[in-house]
């Protein structure tokens, strides 16, 4: 296969959807099985370094303010221009934004295969901008959703089941690795946080822009942690608008010296290494990349059931799944594996199992790989089938 593929990125910060896209265009561009192509809304972002240097030709930028004003309409006359230009075979899209903005060029442009993408299920979207998707989503050829659970939610909307295609997000196994000649004492240093040998770390790696990531009740299981295990001290990594109230509480449930807020963290690997627990407190997800670089790292993982957690996360065999927003059980849960070390490093080490066989980066290029074939395919049948029925009436 040697056709042109674009990937149409929302921006280049460190969100779910945005590293899955960097990822996905890394591993096409190594393949050498494809012209790879890369377009984004916003050129902001640090993930962007990891890719400028090896995508086919400059990243092209389509700026949006609104979806409803004169700025979308010259965009999308230019992004339609380069999808004829390159002549692209597949357009890619990972979002919401890029959805909408996407596929609508696409159609305009006649790109022969158009993939849309659903990476969470509620909790998310407005009434409107639901019904703005829904449209988007019948200008594709397919739709991803990275979950049977988002899958779920798709077809409860009404979306056709031969549409959708479930591809889980991958994790590179590799960059979870523990560093050559790491030490505890070192990575801890690194991130800024005490040495203190006897110190056990429970730790949640969430984006700070979404109240969907209810960092509040990790926090509130934190309190009742700390109530019956004084050597448990508790890690925020992440950044955004909802930091500032995120301490505030932290000081409310009088865990100002308990909880280290270390923002955005490149050193994900040390960090893993160096925690005991690792949690999800979401209210609402697709499928949480944060699970899976915690398995990929043989982390045990404390995670609410929502969207695609059980699909991850074995319940009583890698971790422990509670409800959302139910902060006793998830202390609960956290203070079990604190008390039992041995069941805790069988746990990480049997989630690093299931990540290699079911979620690992060729895995994702598998699976991607199969659809871009199957629709591709399709689209060649049909082509054959138009040309027969033009010579069957020419006769």
């Amino acid at each position: 296969m040697n056709c042109s593929v674009l990937q149409l990125i929302g921006s280049f910060d460190q969100g779910g959807s945005e590293q899955q896209a960097v990822q996905l265009i890394r591993l096409l561009t190594a393949t050498g099985r494809y012209r790879v192509h890369v377009a984004c809304l916003d050129p902001r972002g640090p993930l962007r370094q990891q890719i400028e240097h090896v995508v086919d030709g400059e990243i092209a930028e389509f700026p949006l303010t609104s979806f409803y004003d004169l700025n979308a309409a010259t965009q999308l006359q230019r992004f339609v221009q380069l999808l004829r230009e390159l002549r692209i075979d597949i357009l890619q899209t990972h979002d919401f934004y890029t959805n909408v903005f996407g596929m609508a060029a696409g159609r305009l442009a006649r790109v022969p295969v158009r993939i849309a993408a659903r990476r969470e299920t509620t909790g998310w979207r407005t009434s409107a901008q639901k019904s703005v998707e829904r449209i988007a989503y019948r200008l594709s050829s397919a739709i991803v959703a990275n979950s049977e659970a988002v899958r779920a939610r798709l077809i409860d909307e009404g979306v056709g089941t031969d549409k959708i295609s479930t591809i889980y997000n991958g994790v590179e196994l590799s960059r979870m690795a523990t560093p050559a000649g790491h030490t505890r004492e070192a990575a801890l240093a690194s991130l800024g946080l005490p040495a203190d040998r006897d110190l056990r770390f429970v730790t949640i790696l969430a984006n700070l822009r979404h109240s969907v990531k209810d960092h509040p009740t990790f926090l509130r299981a934190a309190r009742l942690v700390r109530e019956s295990e004084g050597s448990a001290r508790f890690i925020v990594a992440g950044e955004g608008d909802l930091s500032n109230s995120i301490r505030a509480l932290a000081a409310e449930t009088r865990l100002d010296n308990d909880v280290f807020f270390i923002g955005r963290c490149d050193k994900v690997a040390e960090l893993l290494s160096v925690s005991d627990v690792c949690v999800l407190s979401s209210k609402a997800e697709g499928f949480s990349n944060a699970i899976l670089e915690y398995m990929a790292a043989g982390r045990p993982v404390v995670a609410t059931n929502v969207g695609g957690a059980r699909e991850a996360v074995l319940d009583g065999e890698t971790g422990f799944i509670v409800p959302p927003g139910d902060w006793s059980s998830m202390a609960a849960r956290i203070l079990n594996l604190l008390a039992d070390r041995e069941a805790a490093l069988r746990m990480g080490a049997r989630g690093r199992q299931v990540v290699e066989q079911k979620f690992s980066c060729n895995a994702l290029l598998e699976r991607t790989e199969t659809l871009y074939r199957q629709l591709l395919g399709r689209r060649e049948e049909t082509r054959a089938l138009v040309v027969k029925s033009i010579a069957r009436e020419a006769k």
